[in-house]
């Protein structure tokens, strides 16, 4: 892909889904609709994937952000309910799905229909994620639905690499199919295993300069996938192994290392899922130019069914899923919450299909072994388009009717902020008895005042959460706590502006002005992740 088509995809998928978050269209059916426009308009270049990079280059960033942001001690706590969804329930719907396809769809091999299971099963839950964050749900339904989007992904790529090589007749038996599977399951886990404890280490020791530990951290997942790749293991999971300790682990970096890594991540994972869904818009006109032997009738009455056994094959799975194991074991009754049939329902429905499906879509090769074409290629690219469409337009809209329908048992936030409040009590605590022993050293002398000000700002961290329980101002709603940080950017303001004019009157220079509003940039931060913790 040349500089200047690549620039303005990367431009127009960042615009759009800007513009899509002032809306309530989800961005991703906006950013096909504005691809698919956009295909149509004179000039505007080709855009063509190469299957063989598509994995490797937009996987493993993704992935990496949303282990980043897991939490490792709450997938371990459900573990048992992420292996039965991220696993069990990815084969089973792959040859359900597939098995579907295969029946309804004259003429389609087996195997390929199978290879269209693979790719529509996993799950991508970050707009369900999303969605119970915003919406108050139970911190186990939100863990559980994150950790089954992690571990997914490795599931239905091993599969599906197993089933192409099924399909393009390159001799792969069933028994050689389980072998790769556990192979590469257990290599990837290996490989990240192996990797993230020298890749922790670096950082650590890379503590002074933030610029190298991002270089860094930028280049781990690619690392990672292609380590365990070359040993033909599952690049997925060494990916979100090591991203896991990473994340675990990441109280042990720099703060600016912190505050630097979770901007630039964030940015490259809106950057990608941006692009790869205006790509798809920007590529249907081609994959539906090659649906001329079905017919648009006939495609769409495929795209139906096969929306409604993606929906139909996963409450069949969630619902035995849940309760079986609660049923045979006493144990697990005992040491797990009480579930009731609400929550298997909003785990079921949040089953949207992502970025993950599409990228899979489109690493299929186009021809056998030999002077043969995958079958039915483009038609299992429209349905994949189809069934991700489908899924974040009904189901991602309907999410949140349903939840508050359903009115599961929200979050105790009164518990958890006095929770937190009790933590931070027994932190300030800490830092009060270490400031005491440090002042007694003669090398740790302060003027009074410095000291009262260390004093003062921990007493404020210790009384901010304890503020949040206290009565909301009756006019603007606040607490005391939400009104004190308001009206400290309020002053950061002030003085960024003031900094700013006596640079434009020559009184300071450039290089003292970006010392300034650094200084005053870190401080607005720190105010404002607090405030929205």
């Amino acid at each position: 892909m040349a500089v200047m088509p690549l620039f303005l995809l990367v431009a127009g998928s960042a615009a759009v889904a800007g513009l899509a978050r002032r809306t309530p269209v989800p961005a991703p059916l906006l950013l096909v609709t504005a691809g698919l426009a956009a295909s149509y308009i004179p000039g505007v270049p080709d855009y063509t994937l190469d299957p063989h990079i598509v994995l490797p280059l937009v996987l493993p960033p993704l992935l990496h952000t949303a282990a980043l942001d897991s939490s490792y001690l709450g997938l371990r706590a459900n573990l048992r309910p992420v292996a039965l969804l991220s696993v069990g329930y990815v084969l089973f719907a792959t040859f359900v799905v597939g098995y579907a396809a295969y029946l309804v769809i004259p003429g389609l091999p087996l195997t390929a229909a199978l290879v269209l299971g693979a790719v529509v099963a996993p799950p991508d839950a970050v707009a369900a994620t999303a969605i119970a964050r915003k919406l108050g749900l139970p911190h186990r339904i939100t863990t559980i639905l994150q950790g089954e989007s992690l571990f997914n992904d490795a599931t239905a790529i091993t599969a599906y690499k197993v089933l192409v090589a099924a399909a393009i007749g390159a001799g792969v038996t069933w028994g050689d199919g389980v072998k790769q599977f556990a192979v590469a399951s257990v290599g990837g886990i290996g490989v990240g295993l192996v990797l993230m404890v020298p890749l922790h280490w670096l950082r650590v020791r890379l503590r002074e300069s933030a610029l190298l530990e991002n270089t860094l951290s930028l280049l781990i997942p690619f690392v990672a996938y292609a380590a365990a790749e070359q040993l033909h293991a599952s690049g997925v999971l060494a990916v979100v192994v090591v991203a896991l300790y990473l994340g675990h682990r990441s109280w042990q970096v720099d703060f600016e290392t912190r505050l630097q890594e979770d901007a630039v991540w964030k940015m490259v994972s809106f950057i990608l899922e941006s692009a790869v869904f205006a790509l798809i818009g920007l590529q249907l006109p081609v994959v539906v130019r090659g649906l001329e032997e079905f017919g648009a009738a006939q495609a769409l009455w495929y795209a139906a069914v096969m929306f409604v056994v993606v929906v139909l094959s996963r409450f069949v799975w969630v619902f035995p899923a849940t309760f079986l194991p609660r049923l045979l074991s006493a144990r697990i009754r005992t040491r797990e919450p009480e579930v009731t049939w609400t929550a298997p329902v909003i785990v079921g429905w949040a089953g949207m299909r992502g970025v993950v499906s599409l990228a899979i879509a489109f690493s299929i090769p186009s021809a056998l072994h030999g002077d043969g074409s995958f079958p039915a290629r483009n038609l299992v690219l429209f349905l994949t388009f189809t069934t991700v469409i489908a899924t974040l337009v009904i189901q991602g809209l309907t999410l949140p009717v349903l939840i508050r329908a359903l009115k599961l048992p929200g979050r105790d936030t009164q518990a958890e902020t006095l929770a937190e409040a009790q933590a931070q009590n027994e932190a300030s605590r800490a830092a009060e008895e270490r400031l005491d022993e440090l002042l007694q050293d003669p090398r740790n002398a302060l003027p009074g005042p410095l000291v009262d000000r260390l004093r003062s700002v921990m007493e404020r961290r210790r009384n901010s959460v304890w503020e949040r329980l206290g009565a909301p101002n009756e006019i603007t709603g606040e607490s005391a706590d939400e009104t004190y940080r308001r009206l400290a950017r309020e002053m950061i303001d002030a003085e960024r502006r003031v900094f700013v004019q006596l640079r434009d009157a020559r009184r300071i220079d450039d290089e003292m002005l970006r010392t300034l509003l650094r200084r005053l940039d870190l401080e607005e931060a720190t105010a404002y992740r607090e405030s929205t913790a």
